[in-house]
């Protein structure tokens, strides 16, 4: 694999990734609404997991630039690194809600 193949690889990775947190933190919110706080607790360990296997292929990067590799910058990898910061950001927001919907439900 080239070494652009390569670099296109970690940034789809990172931004399949990053969407798949969102997507499974949008779910907990949906099924806290709902009251369903055991789904929605297993959609954020979901969305964690994504999270994880994002910052891997991240960290992979930046060693690789930190070892000497050049790991080119374009367009692509800049959007890649912002799907991946808005993913975070949204996770911890998405656990906010639904630990405010428990708050909420506990108090009827």
């Amino acid at each position: 694999m080239s070494e652009r193949e390569q670099d296109l690889e970690f940034a789809m990775s990172l931004i399949a990734y990053s969407g798949d947190t969102k997507s499974h933190a949008m779910e907990a919110i949906f099924a806290s609404k709902k009251g369903d706080f055991k789904e929605a607790e297993q959609k954020l360990e979901q969305a964690e997991s994504s999270i994880l296997e994002a910052h891997h292929i991240q960290t992979n990067m930046l060693s690789k630039e930190a070892q000497g590799e050049n790991i080119t910058m374009t367009l692509l990898t800049v959007h890649s690194q912002d799907h991946l910061m808005t993913a975070i950001t949204f996770k911890d927001l998405a656990q906010e809600m639904v630990d405010l919907y428990k708050v909420v439900e506990n108090s009827l």
